[in-house]
């Protein structure tokens, strides 16, 4: 009789100390290439760096903020499908989910944007996808805020860069050609 009890007592006692098998998890998801440009220009000034909220709610700055002038033309950093263009407490928005992004796929968003494609449009990277508007009371002067999420977690987008977009790289001296008087 004592060993019915026991045997199920040892089982579930085993089970707790015994390691078990790892779930099954999902394959991670692919990273996206890197972006071929910067969204503005060709290496904007930083004027505001990304700064996580170190709770969902808390302060911070959940993006990067570029020096750009109204009017400049906004580009897509990789391919994707426009997800949002229009109007966010007065602001013009443009949100793009990003192709080979994983599930759920990243999106950056552009802000503020007078958007020149429509919720569903497909772009490629460098594709125009609005223009700058006047300032807001976001940045001292004119900037674009570029954001990027995946999912509802915010991520600094300076990521999407390759390193020789971020960083200027070492000068190089060129051959010298003959026949230069």
């Amino acid at each position: 009789m004592r060993l019915e009890l026991l045997l199920p007592v040892l089982a579930a006692l085993l089970a707790t100390v015994l390691p078990s098998p790892a779930p099954s998890t999902p394959a991670p998801s692919p990273t996206p290439s890197p972006a071929a440009s910067w969204p503005v220009g060709t290496r904007p000034e930083v004027i505001r760096a990304w700064d996580p909220p170190s709770t969902p709610y808390g302060a911070g700055h959940r993006g990067v903020d570029l020096a750009a002038p109204p009017g400049s033309a906004v580009r897509a950093v990789a391919p994707g499908r426009i997800a949002f263009a229009g109007r966010v407490a007065g602001r013009g928005v443009v949100s793009v989910e990003l192709d080979g992004t994983g599930d759920p796929p990243l999106r950056t968003t552009y802000e503020p944007v007078r958007a020149s494609l429509r919720a569903g449009d497909e772009v490629e990277a460098g594709d125009v996808v609005g223009t700058m508007e006047l300032p807001t009371s976001h940045c001292p002067g004119s900037c674009l805020h570029w954001g990027l999420l995946r999912a509802g977690t915010y991520l600094d987008p300076l990521t999407l860069l390759p390193p020789w977009l971020l960083h200027r790289g070492p000068s190089r001296l060129l051959p010298v050609t003959t026949g230069i008087p």
